[in-house]
């Protein structure tokens, strides 16, 4: 595998100080030996949501630096970017030439022609996976004065793109070329699950056509010398399908197990789900997204999902829900939960650590979002400024806040977590689940002679570390 077996930072590329030059700087000063790898979040020009709009991979924007400054993060790190693959911004060279162009225009095959898909009914319409409150087209007006259809599965500004022409995949294999060659090892396919338009279906994650399509990224980035991570939130059989293939699932199911062990003190669905789980996937508790809901079906009973979104949701925002083309009142499930992780744990420093050591200690490579690690809580005002649900958990923390952050006790017993992650050999080994009561979770990483060993308590959160020594060879108990 491309990526080491350390735990990786996610962060946005001006939420910690302004710059990345700023991000690496934090990270150096204050987190010198807690991480392997960065996830930088999309530091692309963008028009829209947060940076996942984005006018072009293949420049950085001039407010968060230069390739330079990503090239140093990549020369110390293993360096995550998002490579947005299912659209572009409306605001882009490409989609701007098509519509002073229309069908002349070189880039023409890169957007969905939706009024040459045929009729599409209200029933089609029924079954359409969308993300807004209404159809995802969008009417535009060419220079020439004709109007034309294109899909938009996201905002208005976000142009799906067409996977079943051949000039989307020499437009993506351009965009990896000039990723890769500025350092990055791993590709977040930010809502992959979106490219299969195919009218009579939801027109999400269609099978087999989806794996077509990530089969393509897969080959293309190991050629280039990089891995990809497909992001998607549904049922966690999608995650085994991805990890078979060769690729990094997302252990997107942990985030809501972690909170129903926790505050229901009960390890039983944990544990069954650590004994199946992929184990080259990547581990997040929180992320710029909210706390899914879909990934955990099947693997969490249904009463205990809902106790668990019951308990989070008088301490969160509205939860974001899945909805259908055709009447976006007419599904209602939670998709989201938008709170902080810290403030789902009711910010109980103990039951936090617990879920933390947790997620350190289950197979797979170890995510921490940059709110995650300062412990941060929900940014209500942020939120209600902007008027987006997610950003409650998007806080900007400018240098002397993140250095504040760091001197909280919580944060200080996480950093210590983290540094032992890093540093001990076991976690080049492999893992394996221990026996224990349905009231705890005890797991452990061999690698030869070194061996480290996590017991969590679950009713009293108590976070308990075994690990030999490499220097005596005795093994050591450490409360964390």
């Amino acid at each position: 595998m491309i990526l080491r077996n350390l735990p990786h930072l996610i962060a946005y590329p001006d939420r910690m100080g302004s710059s990345i030059s700023d991000l690496h700087k934090v990270m150096r000063e204050h987190f010198p030996r807690c991480f392997g790898g960065v996830h930088l979040l999309p530091p692309f020009p963008s028009n829209a949501d947060g940076g996942f709009s984005p006018l072009t991979h293949r420049e950085i924007d001039p407010r968060y630096g230069s390739w330079e400054e990503v090239e140093a993060l990549a020369a110390e790190y293993d360096l995550c970017l998002d490579l947005v693959l299912n659209h572009i911004a409306d605001e882009s060279p490409e989609f701007k030439d098509f519509l002073a162009n229309g069908r002349d225009s070189r880039y023409a095959e890169l957007f969905v022609d939706v009024d040459a898909l045929g009729e599409i009914t209200s029933d089609d319409l029924a079954k359409i996976h969308i993300r807004k409150e209404k159809e995802p087209f969008r009417e535009v007006t060419l220079a020439n004065g004709e109007k034309k259809r294109v899909w938009c599965t996201f905002t208005e500004k976000q142009v799906d793109l067409n996977y079943d022409a051949e000039a989307t995949y020499d437009f993506m294999e351009e965009n990896l070329r000039v990723m890769t060659g500025h350092g990055v090892k791993l590709f977040r396919l930010d809502a992959f699950g979106y490219t299969t338009k195919k009218i009579g279906t939801s027109c999400f994650l269609v099978e087999p056509d989806v794996y077509d399509i990530l089969g393509w990224f897969h080959r293309t980035a190991n050629r280039m010398g990089a891995e990809v991570l497909p992001e998607v939130h549904d049922h966690s059989s999608y995650q085994f399908a991805i990890g078979m293939r060769g690729m990094r699932p997302y252990g997107f199911a942990l985030p809501p197990l972690l909170l129903y062990s926790l505050l229901d003190a009960n390890s039983v669905h944990l544990k069954n789900w650590l004994r199946v789980c992929p184990r080259n996937q990547i581990t997040v508790l929180d992320t710029h997204d909210g706390i899914c809901i879909p990934d955990v079906e099947g693997i969490l009973p249904a009463d205990k999902i809902q106790a668990v979104i019951d308990n989070v949701s008088q301490r969160s925002a509205d939860p974001i829900l899945r909805r259908s083309a055709a009447n976006v009142h007419s599904v209602g499930a939670i998709y989201q939960l938008t709170c902080t992780f810290y403030d789902a744990l009711k910010q109980n420093d103990d039951a936090y650590i617990a879920a933390r050591a947790i997620q350190l200690f289950a197979p797979g490579i170890p995510q921490i979002y940059y709110v995650g690690l300062l412990a941060g809580t929900n940014d209500e005002e942020l939120m209600e400024h902007t008027g987006e649900l997610r950003d409650i958990n998007r806080t900007y923390f400018d240098l002397e806040a993140v250095a504040e952050a760091t001197e909280k006790p919580v944060v200080r017993r996480l950093i210590q977590l983290l540094e032992f992650r890093c540093s001990h050999p076991a976690f080049r080994g492999t893992f394996e689940l221990v026996y224990s009561n349905d009231t705890s979770v005890s797991m452990q990483w061999k690698n030869g002679d070194a061996k480290a060993l996590l017991f969590v308590d679950l009713n009293f959160k108590k976070t308990t570390v075994r690990y030999r020594d490499e220097r005596t060879g005795r093994m050591i108990s450490r409360i964390f």
